[in-house]
């Protein structure tokens, strides 16, 4: 055996670090691990475009980005904003925590592609949560942006990896089901679905806390600083 074409994975690990193009480096591991196992650049490619015609779904996302890009220009995002900003109660926490139940739940009975960070996180969810932080805090700093931001993508993939475990119909539990099966465990899919429920309710319970916690943050955040607070000396003669 040859451990050359794990090079390949030492290619993603830089790529990553270095920050590079994902989709480039991606693409670049696995043209170099084909190479350095023996496959000639056309049998790569080959590879390539086999793999992506028994997928053919993934060409939805080239209606999907057009789709969302058009309500983008025509005022998508200032619409949800504008919505938030209208209700008395919502928080960025808040808003985020019913996001989280409603990905957990229709992940949870393999409606997937019914949200997402393409669909949703980016042209919805996110700039709701930021409108609801500004009206309960005001205008917000760029790190605390970028917080909310990175709060409302992580809450999509909390949502689905914990949600999608129990629908029993897909690949992570046939993957599951076989690794156990190879040490001797005979298990019914089901019955690992079942098991899931769990740790699905223990990932909405943690990561409701730490949404809650956000909002804490952010209203730390927006306080005055002592020095801001009081007037200086200079200023009040």
């Amino acid at each position: 055996m040859t451990w050359l074409p794990l090079l390949g994975i030492l290619i993603v690990v830089v790529g990553f670090m270095l920050k590079l193009n994902p989709m480039l480096v991606v693409t670049a591991a696995a043209i170099a691990t084909g190479l350095l196992a023996g496959m000639d650049l056309v049998q790569v490619i080959s590879t390539f475009g086999k793999a992506f015609n028994d997928n053919r779904i993934i060409a939805i996302v080239w209606i999907v980005l057009p789709v969302i890009g058009l309500l983008e220009r025509f005022g998508l995002q200032q619409r949800a904003a504008t919505l938030i900003r209208g209700m008395a109660s919502a928080t960025a926490g808040r808003l985020l925590i019913l996001y989280l139940l409603y990905r957990q739940l229709t992940a949870a009975i393999g409606l997937h592609s019914t949200a997402g960070h393409p669909q949703t996180v980016r042209p919805l969810v996110a700039p709701m949560a930021l409108a609801a932080a500004e009206k309960q805090h005001g205008t917000l700093a760029e790190d605390s942006q970028e917080r909310v931001k990175a709060y409302a993508a992580a809450t999509d993939n909390v949502g689905v990896f914990f949600g999608e475990d129990i629908f029993f119909a897909i690949g992570s539990i046939v993957l599951i089901q076989q690794t156990l099966a190879a040490y001797g465990y005979q298990l019914a899919p089901l019955q690992l679905a079942i098991w899931a429920v769990p740790t699905a309710i223990a990932a909405f319970l943690i990561h409701g806390a730490r949404l809650l916690l956000l909002d804490r943050r952010l209203a730390r955040s927006s306080l005055p600083r002592s020095d801001e607070a009081a007037p200086r000396t200079e200023d009040l003669r």
